[in-house]
């Protein structure tokens, strides 16, 4: 048995956020000792370090919580996971895309300033003030 802050340093996840995922229904709740300690069992950890490693790869809840679902079953099709995994990376490379033109635009501003000139003067300030400087939608 493992106490929270063993799970913690095991995993890498905070305490607090180990009580978060409890009351979120993603870990179950913790047997707990005489002394009212939670005791953690080695699936815990297990399950802590898929959560864990989800959230590092930006999944919300939500789909967290599917995926938990869906691997209790082992024996199903693994179609469901699949669509939660290639929805994630279609919203993940709608964010890079954003990124990119924003990092453009950004670029071409900075690139208009070269910090010689007054505030009045300053491309960044005018650039910021006023949406129609820049090249495109970002």
């Amino acid at each position: 048995m493992l106490s929270i802050g063993s799970l913690s340093k095991r995993t890498g996840v905070k305490v607090p956020t180990i009580r978060y995922y409890e009351q979120m229904g993603l870990l179950k709740a913790a047997e707990r000792s005489e002394g009212n300690q939670r005791r953690y069992e080695r699936s815990d950890l297990e399950r802590l370090a898929f959560i864990r490693h989800a959230r590092d790869l930006g999944l919300d809840i939500p789909a967290i919580r599917e995926l938990i679902r869906l691997s209790e079953h082992s024996q199903q099709p693994c179609a469901d996971a699949d669509r939660i995994a290639a929805e994630h990376l279609a919203a993940v490379r709608e964010k890079i895309a954003r990124l990119r033109k924003l990092e453009q635009e950004l670029d071409r501003i900075v690139s208009h300033c070269d910090g010689g000139h007054s505030i009045e003067e300053c491309y960044v300030i005018r650039a910021l003030s006023d949406h129609g400087l820049c090249e495109g939608e970002h």
